[in-house]
């Protein structure tokens, strides 16, 4: 089984990402595929980066970065719910990720996205583009959802359509395949 870390992005109150991070996290968990844990980084509430020395060098000073590393490093996939903010995914995300380097390497990474008429589309195409610096592989597949706040119930309970099901699915059986190939990249030190 592989360690699949659901990452929600957000971190204003009143924010809505960790019903959908649920929401993915229950599919993943159905697949058997995943041990699956969910990071809400608006509960996780990492400072703005306050290394003294660059992540490269993983000399980290800093509690919480050290947690943070563990966490990252023990992960063998991931899932990343963003909001787009201003055309773009939340800084909370930017801050968790630039936190550190080598911990994100040779993993894959799904994307949902969620917004109002684009659907986060452009907060997961700047996400895609970053995460591939990070020696991350974004899968082309991913779950857009436009005006996200119709799949809420009046119980504040994430609801999503059988398209999104599915597409959630197909991304999930890419996320399998990616992990399982780029486990022996990972492995590879050379």
């Amino acid at each position: 089984m592989y360690k699949l870390k659901v990452i929600s992005s957000t971190a204003r109150p009143g924010r809505k990402g960790p019903l959908i991070a649920n929401w993915i996290a229950d599919i993943a968990k159905q697949t058997n595929n995943f041990d699956v844990e969910v990071i809400d980084l608006g509960a996780l509430n990492l400072p703005m980066m306050d290394e003294p020395f660059h992540p490269l060098l993983k000399k980290y000073q800093h509690d919480h970065t050290k947690n943070w590393s563990t966490k990252i490093e023990e992960a063998d996939a991931f899932i990343f719910v963003t909001a787009e903010y201003d055309y773009n995914y939340p800084a909370p995300l930017r801050n968790a990720l630039e936190y550190l380097a080598h911990e994100w390497g040779y993993k894959a990474a799904g994307i949902v996205s969620y917004g109002g008429v684009s659907a986060g589309t452009r907060a997961s195409n700047s996400l895609k583009a970053d995460l591939s610096t990070f020696r991350m592989v974004p899968l082309a597949e991913s779950v857009n959802f436009p005006f996200f706040q119709h799949n809420i119930n009046e119980k504040d309970e994430f609801i999503a359509n059988e398209i999104s099901i599915k597409a959630a699915e197909t991304m999930l059986k890419q996320l399998v395949r990616w992990t399982k190939g780029l486990k022996l990249i990972k492995e590879d030190n050379g």
